[in-house]
């Protein structure tokens, strides 16, 4: 494919078709008249030697490979629109800039708030939109952080992508404050007998890897996800859970839980923030970078993760 004789506008003209599915919507859509719109069809139908949208009854809708393309052409648009919008030099007191940011909610609680406050303080044009990882981060990770300006996420999930490291965090167990066999410890055997609540994401942690080592198959009652939900499914009941010491610091005041350490030495978390190659030398990305890194040192500084009580 020699891409020096494609018209990159018609990647905004093939997705407004795609999406809209009407050639005069799509054209009112990106600011082209009908003709222009129509103009544009007739030359993608002729690239792709497909019709894209097929006449059924009244309306339009897309063949099988326009429907192939939907997903792809909304992930070149976003590729193209973060690549022309690198820039040479930036200014995060004057400037207005959206990042978007793929981070559980573990991350979020623990990290973001305290990006967000920073950024905040020192950005006041600049605006923060974190999302949640989807199921498909491991296989197409590539295609993910093309899309998106950071991934927050631990060591030991994705590779072969730049990062810079955050902050540390460690695993920890919650039970029950009333819980009718647990004491001050916890022990090999608990683990396997105890019902478990768990975070359902099948990428949370070299930790869950870790107990199969181990010998020890987590008896899971009940999945969710959201790590902030786990000290809500804990209290009151036989359940254990594993969830990380930081979070577990915000938590517990909002549950009747006790926080205990594991009988066994967990692998640490470290936290760090991932993102693709094109992000690599935009000012703009340094800036949010390196902002990144500052809090998770100040988070390092300010008190190590904290201890159960």
């Amino acid at each position: 494919m020699n891409l020096s004789r494609l018209d990159l506008n018609l990647v905004v003209a093939l997705r407004a078709l795609l999406e809209e599915r009407n050639v005069t919507r799509a054209g009112q859509r990106v600011g082209l008249s009908q003709p222009a719109m129509s103009a544009a069809l007739a030359r993608l139908r002729r690239h792709f030697d497909d019709d894209l949208l097929a006449r059924v009854g009244g309306h339009y809708e897309l063949t099988a490979l326009g429907q192939v393309l939907l997903d792809r052409t909304a992930t070149a648009y976003d590729v193209l629109e973060r690549l022309f919008a690198s820039q040479a030099d930036f200014d995060p007191a004057s400037e207005s800039r959206e990042f978007k940011l793929i981070a559980s909610d573990y991350a979020v609680a623990v990290f973001g708030t305290e990006l967000a406050r920073v950024v905040h303080e020192e950005a006041p044009g600049i605006r923060l939109r974190f999302t949640q990882p989807p199921t498909t981060i491991v296989d197409d990770t590539a295609t993910l952080l093309s899309t998106t300006d950071g991934l927050l996420m631990p060591h030991g999930v994705v590779s072969d992508f730049p990062a810079t490291d955050l902050y540390q965090d460690r695993w920890v167990f919650l039970v029950a404050d009333d819980h009718p066999s647990v004491e001050d410890r916890l022990t090999r055997q608990d683990l396997a007998r105890l019902p478990w609540v768990t975070y359902q994401r099948t990428y949370d942690a070299p930790a869950v890897r870790q107990l199969g080592m181990l010998g020890v198959e987590p008896r899971v009652e009940v999945s969710v996800d959201s790590f902030q939900l786990l000290p809500l499914l804990v209290a009151g009941t036989r359940r254990i859970a594993l969830i990380q010491a930081r979070l577990a610091h915000l938590m517990t005041p909002l549950a009747a839980v006790r926080v205990l350490e594991p009988p066994y030495e967990a692998v640490p978390l470290r936290e760090a923030m991932w993102w693709h190659p094109v992000h690599t030398h935009d000012a703009a990305h340094i800036w949010l970078r390196e902002t990144a890194a500052r809090v998770g040192r100040r988070m390092a500084d300010g008190h190590d993760t904290p201890q159960p009580s």
